[in-house]
């Protein structure tokens, strides 16, 4: 199967020139002519996976540094959000997009930005109208999560110092998969004087644990599942011995709201936690002797499925890289509930997602495994595997949550994986296509599109009915 052509001039230049080397020299280093290093810069030539693999070792930074997901995530927001009202109808092409972006990243993020304040404001502004004057104005606003979530996104998901550290601690401590949860109330209590306890109503209050710090107690659910109650306590330990290196990093991204800042030390910890209980280079080497089976990684660390998933997509260690994976997780209604990439992966801004996704159909077949092949509106083709997941309600009165998973990476590593068993990769027919979401997806001939593209116009004079009740104007 032949690459994709990856043309990442822009991004090479803007590395180059922050580590002050100048074209000739970088040229010499990786062992081509400037004019041929000259071209990649303007997007003239691609870079091939040889000479990728040589810059980035050059540059010291990450393979996946060269890779366009940030791009693709500023043409998808832009596009988005230029397709508001107030913007009227001025239609902009795909390529200017893209050139905007190319050209000028971080302005395109303070636009982006700006666009989102707009949005919040406008939000605001239509709570007030709504509430007295002597309530406060405090709306549960999705902006802090997307502030976050494009973060974590432009880290790839990965964070190095911390994933480093949590694999010391289970190291020097001896701490061993197979008896972790009385390894961690092991060291809660040597550690910090910190009991655990159960409570059987804590769950149907809607709460997983509680630390009363007087007492120095850790309560967790009593009804929750095993890896629930690990993940926590790992959770609570990275919270407590992590504290300086957390405040550092979320300082460091110098979010603009303290809601923004609260849940980012959330993310961090739970990062701790999942790197705590799945040490890298164990979970690296079993992952890959397993061929990346999540139900064999399962059983091997003691975790839940939807752990495994999101661990696997934080493998982006420079020396020991695994396979660049997309995770995402949605409750039955089509709301996107957590989300991380280290791909291309664009996942919608607007609107619901694609009802094609097999993540969707997980609903219908609950606790199994289904497994897609999928090429989204770039032509790029992924595996993806969706199962549903969740924790029970602690009783019958409280209504378990009903979600699912899903964890994708390019068609290019899926024969790394026990997925592939069966699949034709080589057959672009067996592919399902997938977008953005009906709102943000280019495909007018879907049948399963349920709105028209945004900024596009409906042509209702046509003398036929096709499968969808409507057809998109062109151009």
């Amino acid at each position: 199967m032949k690459d994709k052509k990856r043309f990442a001039g822009p991004r090479l230049k803007r590395m180059r020139e922050k580590q002050g080397l100048r074209q000739s020299a970088l040229a010499s280093l990786a062992g081509i002519s400037p004019s041929y290093l000259n071209q990649i810069e303007s997007d003239q030539r691609p870079l091939t996976s040889a000479l990728l693999s040589r810059l980035a070792v050059i540059l010291q930074v990450p393979e996946f540094s060269f890779g366009d997901s940030e791009a693709l995530r500023r043409t998808a927001e832009l596009r988005e959000a230029l397709h508001d009202p107030v913007f009227g109808n001025k239609t902009v092409s795909g390529e200017e997009l893209q050139a905007v972006v190319n050209a000028a990243p971080e302005f395109s993020d303070m636009f982006i930005t700006l666009y989102r304040d707009y949005l919040r404001r406008e939000e605001q502004h239509r709570e007030k109208l709504i509430r007295s004057a002597n309530e406060q104005a405090g709306f549960a606003s999705r902006f802090p999560y997307d502030e976050v979530r494009d973060w974590v996104q432009a880290r790839h998901n990965y964070f190095d110092t911390l994933d480093r550290i949590a694999e010391q601690v289970f190291e020097a401590h001896h701490f061993n998969s197979a008896t972790l949860r009385d390894d961690l109330t092991r060291y809660l209590l040597d550690a910090h004087g910190i009991t655990i306890g159960g409570d059987a109503e804590l769950l149907g209050q809607g709460t997983f644990w509680r630390l009363h710090k007087a007492t120095k107690r850790l309560v967790l659910a009593e009804d929750s599942s095993v890896e629930s109650k690990i993940f926590w306590m790992a959770h609570v330990i990275g919270h407590l011995d992590q504290k300086q290196r957390i405040e550092r990093e979320v300082k460091r991204a110098a979010f603009s709201t303290e809601e923004a800042q609260k849940l980012a030390r959330i993310a961090l910890a739970n990062y701790f936690a999942g790197a705590l209980m799945m040490p890298y280079r164990r979970f690296y080497e079993y992952a890959r002797m397993v061929r990346y089976d999540v139900q064999r990684l399962q059983y091997y660390f003691g975790a839940s499925f939807e752990q495994v998933c999101h661990r696997l997509s934080t493998m982006q260690r420079r020396d020991t890289q695994g396979i660049p994976f997309y995770f995402a997780k949605t409750d039955i209604a089509g709301n996107i509930l957590k989300r991380s990439s280290a791909t291309a992966f664009q996942f919608a801004q607007f609107g619901g997602p694609c009802p094609v996704w097999n993540v969707y159909r997980a609903f219908a077949h609950p606790n199994e495994i289904l497994v897609q092949m999928a090429i989204t509106t770039d032509q790029t083709r992924y595996l993806n595997i969706a199962r549903t997941v969740g924790r029970g309600g602690g009783s019958y009165l409280s209504r378990p949550r009903s979600v699912a998973v899903v964890l994708g990476c390019e068609l290019s590593h899926a024969a790394q994986t026990v997925y592939a068993a069966g699949l034709d990769l080589n057959n672009p027919d067996a592919a399902d296509a997938i977008g953005p979401g009906c709102r943000a997806c280019e495909r007018t001939t879907c049948r399963h599109r349920s709105v028209p593209p945004i900024g596009r116009g409906l042509d209702v004079g046509t003398a036929e009915r096709g499968v969808v009740p409507y057809r998109v104007a062109s151009g």
